[in-house]
């Protein structure tokens, strides 16, 4: 895989709905979170799924709620559209100039050459949030 973004670790009793893991190596945002009670010789279990953040697939996991869990640290930023070539877009950051192909996103409409756009990006993943 590439490079990879940065990461935190919590338990994984601590992680709430809509907060965000990694599964698998891909960043994933939580649907739904379910708790297990404590058996006579085992502990609590969490059962999470979650859709991938820039992929839509839906992932699972299941740990002990004291196992530890891999939390994506998201950048998030504002980029200029350099140019649309059929459904992937080039943007450029306007902090660091550097520039990032991305596909193009179908929630966000009239991308154009120049438009200002807000975005997530997480090691190799790039997504498109909202046009400015």
């Amino acid at each position: 895989m590439a490079e990879e973004g940065e990461k935190k670790f919590t338990k994984v009793g601590q992680l709430k709905e809509n907060s965000f893991v990694l599964i698998d190596g891909f960043p994933c945002q939580i649907k739904e979170f379910e708790k297990s009670k404590p058996g006579k010789h085992g502990s609590a279990k969490a059962r999470i799924t979650a859709i991938g953040y820039f992929d839509g697939q839906k992932r699972n996991l299941m740990k002990p709620t004291e196992a530890d869990a891999e939390v994506p640290i998201i950048e998030k930023g504002v980029a200029q559209v350099v140019a649309i070539m059929g459904d992937s877009v080039q943007v450029m950051d306007t902090t660091t100039f550097t520039t990032f192909d991305c596909k193009k996103p179908e929630d966000v409409p009239g991308l154009a050459s120049g438009t200002e756009i807000e975005f997530a990006r997480y090691g190799p993943f790039l997504k498109i949030t909202r046009k400015r």
